[in-house]
């Protein structure tokens, strides 16, 4: 079944769903009443519902069964990835949404080629919020993760207070055999717990910026014995995070 995230209820067991999602249903997947759907409230909930009504503005939907489900991981990771070329963020977007991200943090790394432009900033974050959305509905999350605006690196690292652990993947590490890092913080990790990940762009993190991540308590972790692309680094990541979370235990 389809899945959308519905901001609009009229009561516990009704759904309004209008602007793009309703666009969705009536002119792409060409649904009609009495079809059945998954609708997800803001607070994660979600049920099966049946369509009950189509005008021009909105459908309405039915809850025919609320959902006992989990499908957030048991902890919250948000991946502060420095802005990379083309459309590399948009696939870290996508791909670490579906492997349970909980929050998307782009900043502005000394190494960064792409140039974070104002004038098109609106645009960009819509899109990239568009992009989590439509991956979580198909990855069956309960949350969609936040996508937030770019910042520097001053400010990533007054934002990296905000979290119970950070880390930050330094290849150095990789190449003289570091994997105690990642695993250790992982086995220290309690549920309901946050971490943040830093990855750099294409070029890496500069020897002023890993000082700074020293100096501000983070740990700087190798991903295994391999150099990853700074947009396969975060899904690695996550897949790891994940089966140590959800299927080791």
């Amino acid at each position: 079944m389809q899945r959308y995230f519905v901001k609009k209820r009229t009561n516990e067991d009704r759904f309004l769903i209008d602007a793009e999602d309703r666009h969705h249903m009536i002119k792409v997947m060409r649904m009609e009443i009495g079809e059945k759907i998954i609708c997800v409230d803001p607070d994660g909930h979600s049920a099966i519902c049946k369509i009950a009504e189509i005008t021009d503005e909105r459908v309405v939907a039915d809850v025919v069964q609320w959902k006992m489900e989990i499908s957030e991981l048991p902890i919250s990771i948000t991946i502060a990835s420095g802005l990379p070329k083309g459309d590399k963020l948009e696939w870290i977007i996508q791909k670490g949404t579906e492997l349970g991200a909980h929050q998307f943090l782009p900043f502005s790394a000394a190494r960064s080629v792409v140039k974070w432009d104002e004038k098109k900033a609106a645009k960009k974050i819509e899109r990239w919020q568009k992009i989590a959305k439509e991956a979580a509905e198909q990855s069956h999350r309960n949350f969609v993760p936040q996508v937030a605006s770019p910042i520097n690196f001053k400010a990533l690292l007054e934002k990296s207070k905000d979290f119970h652990y950070k880390l930050a993947a330094f290849e150095d590490e990789s190449r003289s055999g570091e994997t105690s890092t990642f695993s250790a913080t992982l086995q220290k990790m309690q549920k309901g717990e946050s971490l943040l990940i830093v990855f750099g762009p294409e070029g890496g993190l500069s020897e002023v910026e890993v000082n700074a991540f020293n100096e501000h308590g983070f740990g700087l972790c190798g991903l295994g014995p391999r150099i990853l692309r700074t947009e396969t680094a975060p899904l690695y990541a996550l897949a790891a995070i994940s089966y140590h979370f959800e299927l080791l235990r």
